[in-house]
């Protein structure tokens, strides 16, 4: 399966309001989309229910253990991240919590770095164990999947949703052939014409390329859709 673009969604499920307040307030900072939930079963609820990258999960619920919570979305088959946030500083909890599937564990109280470093770890390990690369360099072209920030010839280059989501597909599938059709599937569910994905192409190639009329990166395959350059 593709990786989903965009920025980071991350959940965060802890029953203290100001925790609540905090984090989002430190993450959206950092550009990430947060969820919230205050005990298990709403926990569940959002993973099972809708498009979540990475859980940050308080042990200390209201209506159930976090350890719980931890099994229950490893049994759903779910590979996101998990880091623990808790009180709880015994050996026994953070074992068991990493036992049960949890990629990391953070006792607070915390400092906000500290965290931000630990969900950056677990998302390039999950990457990595998904055979996904953190990091794509070609040539003057380099593209962090994990902070989704891309750089060309040394400098960092914006993009819009839709136009990041382009260029992660060719990054995932680079040096292989994407169809028109593929691409329109992946990126717009098929419901699209292919003049869409050619517009995007062309802002693609105005940001990305030295010179945009004689592209180096992504290429044309005439009649048959694009193919990005393989990495270095």
């Amino acid at each position: 399966m593709t990786p989903r673009a965009g920025p980071l969604r991350v959940l965060v499920v802890d029953d203290e309001p100001a925790i609540h307040r905090f984090l989002r307030a430190s993450l959206e900072s950092q550009g990430y989309v947060v969820a919230q939930a205050v005990d298990g079963a709403s926990a569940l609820q959002v993973v099972r229910r809708s498009a979540t990258d990475l859980v940050v999960l308080d042990l200390g619920l209201p209506d159930m253990d976090g350890l719980d919570v931890v099994r229950k979305i490893r049994e759903s088959g779910a590979t996101l991240p998990i880091i623990i946030l808790s009180s709880r500083e015994n050996e026994s909890a953070k074992v068991a919590a990493l036992d049960l599937g949890a990629d990391d564990y953070v006792t607070k109280p915390f400092g906000v770095d500290e965290l931000l470093a630990r969900i950056r770890m677990a998302q390039r390990h999950r990457l990595q164990q998904e055979g996904e690369k953190p990091l794509f360099h070609a040539g003057d072209l380099c593209v962090d999947l994990v902070r989704r920030i891309v750089t060309v010839r040394g400098e960092e280059v914006k993009f819009s949703p839709r136009e990041y989501e382009v260029l992660r597909l060719l990054v995932a599938h680079a040096g292989k052939v994407l169809t028109h059709r593929f691409m329109l599937r992946e990126i717009w569910g098929g419901d699209a014409d292919v003049q869409y994905l050619r517009i995007y192409i062309r802002a693609l190639r105005q940001k990305i390329e030295a010179d945009p009329e004689r592209p180096q990166h992504i290429l044309t395959e005439t009649g048959v859709g694009y193919r990005l350059r393989e990495p270095d």
